[in-house]
Formats: C-alpha cells, structure tokens, sequence
C-alpha cells in the first residue's frame, strides 16, 4: 500500500493505494523480508498527514512487521532463510556517535524510522540490516507479535523511564495499544502495584477494568490515591494538564507520544503551576525506542506470556484500518494480515 505525494493526505479519503512495486533486493547485512503481518499505529496517521514528514515520496508505511526471512545479503551472518523475524520503528542509526556508543540510538542524529524513512510493512516484502531484526519467540502467532515491536517496546521504555517499583500507583492516560500492554506487563512485574486509567470513551474504560485496571475515569477526573507516576500517549495536551493534578510531590509523567497536536497547545494554559508542578513534579518524554527494548521486551512478553488484544485486517483494507483507528474505534490494536 503506497501513499503518493499527489495523494489527499487526510486519512478520511482513503490515501493508501494498492500498487505492485519490484521486490527489493537485500545488499550488504540485509535480508529480505516476506511480511507476513504489520500493526497499524497513530504514527502511520501522523506521517499520512504531514506531522511526521517523511524525507520523499511515495511511502511504504508500516513499522510493526513480522515476517520469514527470504533471501539473506551477501554479509549477513546472523539470520537465515526460513527464520520468523520482526522489524520495528528503529530501522538503522550511525553506531558512531556518542549516543549509540552509550546504548541511545534512539537519540542518534541519524536514526530513521521503518515505514517513514524506509520501506516498512503495508507490503508483502521489506529489507532491513540484520541487526535491526528481532527473532520472534514460537508462542505468538504473527498478528500477535505485531503489536509487540511498536506499542509494546515503546510502552516498555515508558515504563521504565517511570521508575516505577512494585507498589508504586501508575496513572494510564489514554488507553489504546501501548497502554493495555503496559498494563498486563505491571499486573506481572509489580503485583502490589494498582494501575488508574484515564480515557474520554466509555468502551475503553470498560476495557481497562477488564484487564485487571483498579480504577477507570475520564481525564478531567480526581484518582482516589495520588499516583507516583503517569504514562500519556495522547496526541493532545489537554489530557497531559487535566491529569498532572493527579501526581504525588516528586511523580514523574512520561509523555509517549512522537507529537503533540499545534492546535491544542492554548490547553497549556490551564497548567497551574502549584497544583501541577510544584514539589517537584517531572514531566520528561520517550523519543523513538533502541534495540534493547525491543529484545528485552519481546523476551518479557513471551516469559508472561502476554496475549494483546488485536483486530486483524486483510491488506488491502489498510484505510479502513486507519480510519477507525483516527475515530477511536479501538479495543487493542489493530492489524494487517498479509496473505
């Protein structure tokens, strides 16, 4: 599924279209990648519609891929034809600079993104380096792991940059792939803990209690214990002012989100520094995921073992997907299934 430059680039007019394009040919370390399944993110959303600009057109998105490896490149040593790998946001960074060489690839100047700067997975075959391909643990089917290399990875830094320990009150603004995945992972990893949910749709409230959630309300809403810590992956700053009131002196809000909407930055006034930030109250943000989250959480999910929530979706209907995906029509996460 290609999105062209002349294309309308609103996802309500569906900008995705169904072209046949040759099959890369891996070079170097690369291997080639037969897409068997990729989730569909709001970062897809956000690059379809110019907040995310890629460097040129047309654009294969797509960074939640799980696939067999076709054809190895002439250098490549570690996978092999016939091996179910996964690909994931991080598609290449320098290894030079002093932010890889400390394990922040995230922050490497060069860092592209699978499905932005390359070719990602809304297609039946991608290449990437070996070393940014994960193997794919036996227990989860391939619309399973999808959602794993993307909302799951980056909801796994989130919660690490929380510094959250067992015990701990974890505050869950929004409430879609990456938030119910955090949410199984601290019902494993910290049992004492009780995880508090904000979301402005009923449905996804529901689900959250469901899932093993203590309390569930909309953003503007009082928690009945202060929380030590909060994950945000809204697009909006709204929900970020509406729940800081909720933080305990020196809580910690981590914002999971690659972008924040312009037109919701007048919210921003209504922060009230006493009630919100004062007592050394932090706000800090995840940008993109390593390497290492990506491994260490895939390990983690498969030792639970956790099963997401997903809606499959052929191929070709990548805009539906992407629709009801903008309009909130969301119990997990979704996926394209590649037949």
């Amino acid at each position: 599924m290609v999105l062209n430059r002349h294309a309308d680039l609103r996802v309500e007019r569906a900008p995705l279209e169904l072209l046949d394009i040759p099959t890369p040919t891996p070079e170097g370390d690369e291997i080639l990648i037969r897409v068997r399944a990729c989730g569909v993110c709001h970062t897809d959303i956000d690059i379809i519609e110019g907040r995310a600009t890629p460097p040129g057109f047309p654009v294969i998105l797509g960074h939640q891929i799980v696939g067999v490896v076709e054809e190895a490149g002439p250098a490549a040593r570690r996978l092999k034809k016939g091996d179910r790998v996964g690909v994931a946001w991080i598609n290449s960074a320098c290894g030079r600079c002093g932010y890889c060489l400390s394990g922040r690839e995230n922050l490497c100047p060069e860092f592209r993104a699978t499905g932005r700067d390359t070719i990602g997975g809304y297609a039946e075959y991608t290449t990437v380096r070996e070393d940014f391909a994960y193997k794919i643990p036996d227990n989860f089917t391939d619309p399973e792991a999808a959602p794993l290399l993307c909302a799951g990875a980056i909801g796994y830094r989130s919660l690490r940059l929380t510094g959250m320990k067992d015990g701990d009150r974890l505050g869950l603004s929004g409430f879609g792939a990456s938030a119910h995945l955090v949410l199984k992972v601290v019902r494993y990893r910290y049992p004492n803990s009780k995880v508090f949910v904000f979301s402005r749709t009923e449905g996804e409230r529901r689900f959250a209690m469901e899932l093993g959630a203590s309390w569930a309300g909309d953003f503007g809403d009082e928690t009945p214990e202060r929380l030590q810590c909060i994950i945000d992956t809204t697009p909006a700053w709204r929900p970020v002012v509406e729940v800081l009131k909720n933080l305990e002196p020196g809580g910690r809000l981590v914002i999971n989100a690659i972008r924040k909407e312009d037109a919701d930055k007048e919210a921003l006034l209504g922060l009230d520094y006493p009630r919100d930030l004062w007592m050394e109250k932090e706000v800090k943000s995840v940008a993109n995921v390593t390497r290492r989250d990506v491994g260490e959480f895939l390990v983690l999910a498969s030792q639970i073992p956790i099963k997401p929530e997903i809606q499959g979706y052929d191929l070709e209907d990548a805009n539906r997907a992407l629709i009801e995906l903008k309009e909130r029509k969301i119990r997990g996460a979704k996926v394209l299934v590649v037949r």
